[in-house]
């Protein structure tokens, strides 16, 4: 029988239990008074309703002061049953062994790229298009960041474009999973297993994609999700999940809370703080812990994770029918028997030659009809910190020309809410009248 002992792995906060004197975990507690400024933070009036607001306000004051007369506060804040209820919840999602909450999804790629050994100097491949989050670690480090150029159809990661930038020095492949569209993944995995590296997921878009019958995030050695408030789903504003498919898996909440060990102690003192077995020997952590109210507010919103998917993508289905209708609006790849999009963004591509101009004419005409868009992302040589860490970006550019051209002439992102049918119309409506005066150069 396992030693359940030996398995347990404790994060450490004051909490001594039952004492004449006790250590309470919680210096302050949350009072009625703190509930209700959280309240009138995430539900505000709305506009014109100021005078009803605040008179249900009150009422709501009042019963918070009844509540509190026969409750209890809460003992523990972080680090307690509901970020354990949220990682078992997680995990069964993921079909994953392990995962652990952390504060946000680039916590999760900083210990996976510390597990792969990497150093001062060894590379790790990433898209030249993505958040500078996914290559932050690397460049804090004093790794060399090698961009790949991306496909012209999904703009991820372009794995034809990795095999011939893969070099000895190559530590970790970090495919990112753009807008919650997925990486093909089998070619990556094949590379990786050809020259011994790790992969690590930027799952950040794509908590509840799939890929072949496997959840994202579970096809690397670790996947990292963030719960950013910008995302399908949020942690209360910012929250990430880290899975891994390694034996390290069962190191990961240790590795959340500085590697504190309370099934081991040093003389006279509560635990001890073991160093942890990475790939290429070993390595520290940092503190990364998250809160129980995080927790539940995820816990929360995974139970409609699916039916916000799946708003998502009928919004897209509808965006793909009006579009497809039009000459030179190319629609983004869907769903198919392999692979199943989490609808994030909707990546939209004009052909140039086609509407009589590129994609910057149009991102300024649907600025004035009032439609919000991003590219996500500008290429990542373009920004200063790669110049100032001696990066040649000229250089790099050249190696990418998908992703350039992609970025300069062709491609933004629509927003994928949970639009009204007249948003949605109008959306598709602007886009279409937008291409239809470029055509005819007005």
């Amino acid at each position: 029988m396992p030693d359940k002992k030996k398995e347990k792995v404790s994060d450490f906060r004051y909490d001594t239990g039952e004492a004449r004197v006790p250590w309470a975990a919680v210096g302050e507690h949350v009072r009625e008074d703190d509930i209700l400024a959280l309240i009138k933070f995430l539900l505000r009036p709305a506009r014109g309703e100021q005078k009803h607001y605040d008179a249900r306000l009150n009422k709501v004051a009042a019963e918070l002061r009844n509540l509190g007369a026969v409750s209890t506060p809460a003992g523990k804040l972080s680090l307690a049953g509901n970020v354990q209820a949220l990682e078992e919840a997680t995990a069964r999602f993921l079909g994953a062994k392990h995962t652990v909450f952390l504060t946000n999804a680039t916590a999760g790629f900083e210990i996976a790229f510390k597990y792969a050994g990497l150093k001062p100097g060894d590379e790790v491949i990433a898209p030249a298009i993505t958040f500078i989050a996914t290559i932050a670690y690397p460049l804090a480090l004093g790794a060399k960041v090698v961009l790949s150029d991306v496909d012209p159809r999904s703009l991820n990661m372009d794995p034809k474009d990795v095999a011939r930038k893969i070099t000895p020095r190559t530590k970790a492949i970090i495919p990112v999973h753009l807008g919650g569209y997925p990486v093909d993944m089998a070619p990556i995995m094949k590379l990786a297993r050809q020259h011994d590296i790790t992969v690590i997921e930027d799952a950040a878009h794509a908590f509840g994609a799939s890929y072949r019958g496997k959840m994202i995030g579970t096809i690397g050695h670790f996947g990292s999700f963030s719960f950013h408030e910008v995302k399908n789903i949020t942690s209360l504003g910012e929250g990430g999940i880290l899975a891994s498919t390694t034996a390290f898996g069962r190191e990961l909440r240790r590795a959340r809370f500085l590697g504190l060990d309370l099934t081991r102690q040093i003389p006279n003192w509560l635990y001890d703080v073991p160093a942890f077995e990475g790939k290429d020997g070993c390595f520290f952590t940092g503190n990364y812990s998250t809160t129980e109210i995080q927790a539940l507010g995820l816990l929360s919103q995974m139970k409609r994770l699916p039916r916000i998917i799946a708003k998502r993508k009928k919004a897209a289905q509808y965006l793909d029918k009006r579009f497809a209708r039009v000459d030179g609006l190319l629609t983004p790849p869907g769903d198919d028997a392999r692979i199943k999009s989490t609808y994030h963004l909707y990546l939209l591509q004009i052909d140039p030659d086609k509407v009589g101009g590129d994609i910057q004419t149009l991102k300024k005409k649907l600025d004035a009809r009032g439609i919000v868009q991003i590219p996500h992302f500008a290429p990542l040589y373009k920004f200063s910190v790669m110049k100032q860490l001696g990066y040649d970006t000229a250089a790099i550019e050249k190696t990418c020309p998908v992703a350039e051209e992609a970025f300069q002439h062709r491609f933004t992102h629509l927003p994928l809410y949970d639009f009204t049918k007249e948003q949605l119309t109008y959306l598709a409506d602007a886009v279409i009248e937008s291409v239809g005066e470029m055509k005819r150069g007005t």
